[in-house]
């Protein structure tokens, strides 16, 4: 009689350790993105408009214009791009969009 007593005596011990041990844990720290990952304010903002009947998407990057992709009724699409150094204008009739990022 005595062993199943100690034995549930035992128990409820060790159960009331794990229970404190619960009460005591804390939160992780957030968790860094791994590098490589861009940060979201780099992505570009792509704005539509029509002017005329021409459709022009303005690219822009933490607000900042970069690029004008104008694609008229007839004919090939352009790009206008400006120059992260210079700051001035360009024009491509590329058929690829532009890949680089003005992110200075």
């Amino acid at each position: 009689m005595r062993t199943p007593i100690l034995l549930l005596a035992g128990m409820l011990t060790v159960a009331s350790a794990l229970a404190e041990d619960r009460l005591r844990l804390q939160p992780l720290p957030e968790i860094p993105p791994p590098p490589g990952v861009p940060d979201a304010t780099l992505e570009p903002q792509v704005t539509i408009t029509t002017r005329g009947e021409d459709r022009v998407e303005e690219y822009r990057i933490r607000g900042r214009l970069y690029a004008v992709k104008v694609t008229p009724p007839h004919g090939r699409s352009y790009y206008r791009w400006t120059s992260a150094v210079t700051g001035s204008w360009s024009v491509t009739t590329t058929s690829r969009p532009i890949s680089w990022c003005p992110c200075g």
